[in-house]
């Protein structure tokens, strides 16, 4: 029997946790049916010996009646699963406890639950699943479970509160699939005998307190499909052996302490989709190879600071699956770029807080499926190239606030209430102000040639608040850009005349 069992989990970022505990086929233990037939037999009982281990674990986490069921296959209880034999005997397969949802009803645990090592005597156990059942009395993983048998395959320990490290043990169990521990207290550093596990599909310790280095996995690992270290302590840099794992689907290493640059190998996971490394002290430069992922659906990369690094226009041209992008506190500097508008499919852009300079592109108005888009916190200047049923449909979802000079054009009819606009100027004034400036300034420095320059630069520091004499040539190129833009052919013959 497969017993899959999927939870979403909200967070505060654009994209949803996810895991799925799968309990894999039976091919490994030829003894056993693929699973339970009605009415296989009428005499088949559960084996003795496991009877009594199921019912042990049982009492262990509070759940004593089980002592009353005269057969704990032959009920269907929930969160016991078995498979029979071809001799009219049932095996235990996978145990489940935790109010994993209303819908789900596997056993409750009480205060002062505990994992039994009974589960020792369970030799078919394929499974063992165990959610928010400890938390009142905080204990270690225990090191029994590496001794669990040669067909265990899922191991799910998920937000029980357990302290200490992860048992070294657990390297010994050859067959495991799946191992998740998230959401507990457990800290030290990841041992290095996990690296053993080459048959592992998912591996998730996330929102521990683990330190120490990511493990460097190695080509053995061509099963790896979802690796979640998020949440921890984790130091050094990202391993560049991640590149040999092929089948992997998710890699999550947000909120640690990593350093370094992003390695090229990552370009190689052609079927990656999602790539999360927000949160941390990696530098730059975003590596070109990224560029590669057409299976990527979420780049996460927020919160690291990159300074300075630049991205060419075409940087996302080969991205066409990509729904989430968040760039968000990266010190980007430059334009930004053109490829962003060719991401059809994109819902979540966030290029906030970076030092991003000159107009955003036009390109980003095909972004028909956005629902939010950020762009505050930068340098930009020019108009806000977007619609107004772009604008009205992101609403509060779009931030343009805190740049140099955005602005809108209030000649498109129905942007009136538009919260996004909240504080930005219509182009139409800017122009006019723009344009009384450098008239008074091209008459200034016609009128009087000796000493005007020097007196420009007096009233233009004064009007700034005091700035030197760099903050007032910055002031003034913007200006000229805008009337270079705007104003008559005349004029600007004029001011450059005026200035020689």
């Amino acid at each position: 029997m497969i017993i899959v069992v999927t939870v979403l989990v909200g967070v505060q970022r654009p994209c949803r946790a996810e895991f799925t505990v799968v309990v894999p086929d039976t091919s490994s233990s030829a003894a056993l049916v693929d699973a339970p037939r009605t009415g296989f037999s009428d005499r088949a009982r559960t084996d003795p010996s496991e009877q009594r281990a199921v019912q042990e674990v049982m009492a262990a986490t509070g759940n004593g009646w089980a002592w009353g069921i005269p057969d704990v296959c032959r009920g269907r209880w929930h969160g016991i699963e078995c498979v029979p034999d071809r001799d009219d005997v049932y095996h235990v397969v996978s145990l489940a406890f935790g109010e994993l949802s209303d819908d789900t009803a596997f056993p409750a645990c009480s205060r002062g639950a505990a994992l039994s090592p009974a589960v020792l005597a369970l030799p078919h156990l394929r499974s063992l699943f165990f959610y928010r059942c400890l938390t009142a009395s905080p204990q270690p993983v225990p090191r029994f479970l590496g001794r669990l048998g040669p067909a265990f395959r899922s191991l799910v320990l998920r937000q029980n509160g357990h302290v200490g490290p992860v048992p070294a043990e657990l390297g010994n169990l050859s067959a495991l699939r799946v191992l998740d521990l998230h959401g507990n207290r457990l800290s030290s550093a990841i041992p290095a005998r996990i690296q053993s596990l080459t048959r592992l599909q998912t591996l998730d310790l996330s929102y521990n307190r683990l330190a120490g280095p990511v493990p460097r996995f190695s080509r053995l690992f061509q099963r790896l499909s979802i690796l979640d270290l998020s949440n921890n302590a984790l130091q050094g840099p990202v391993p560049s052996s991640l590149g040999q794992c092929r089948s992997l689907l998710k890699i999550d290493l947000s909120q640690n302490r990593l350093t370094g640059t992003i390695p090229d190998a990552i370009g190689d996971l052609h079927g990656l989709m999602l790539l999360d490394l927000s949160r941390n002290a990696l530098s730059g430069p975003i590596p070109p190879a990224i560029g590669r992922l057409a299976s990527l659906q979420s780049l996460i990369l927020s919160d690291n600071r990159m300074q300075f690094t630049t991205l060419p226009g075409g940087f996302f041209s080969g991205l066409k699956s990509l729904t989430t992008l968040v760039l968000s506190g990266t010190g980007l500097a430059g334009s930004i770029p053109e490829s962003i508008g060719d991401l059809s499919e994109l819902r979540v852009l966030r290029l906030d807080n970076n030092q991003f300079t000159g107009v955003i592109p036009a390109s980003l108005r095909r972004l028909e499926r956005a629902s939010e888009v950020r762009v505050d916190g930068n340098r930009l200047v020019g108009p806000i190239p977007f619609g107004k049923e772009m604008m009205w449909r992101l609403g509060k979802k779009l931030r343009v606030g805190g740049n140099e000079a955005l602005c809108y054009d209030a000649k498109q009819e129905g942007l009136e209430g538009v919260v996004a606009l909240a504080g930005v100027a219509d182009c139409g004034s800017v122009r006019s102000r723009t344009t009384q400036h450098l008239v008074w300034s091209n008459s200034t420095v016609v009128g009087r040639r000796g000493g005007a320059v020097a007196r420009m630069n007096t009233t233009s520091a004064a009007a700034s608040g005091g700035r030197n004499f760099g903050g007032a040539c910055v002031l003034v190129a913007l200006h000229l850009a805008w009337f270079l833009r705007f104003a008559c052919r005349q004029m600007v013959i004029g001011l450059t005349i005026g200035v020689l």
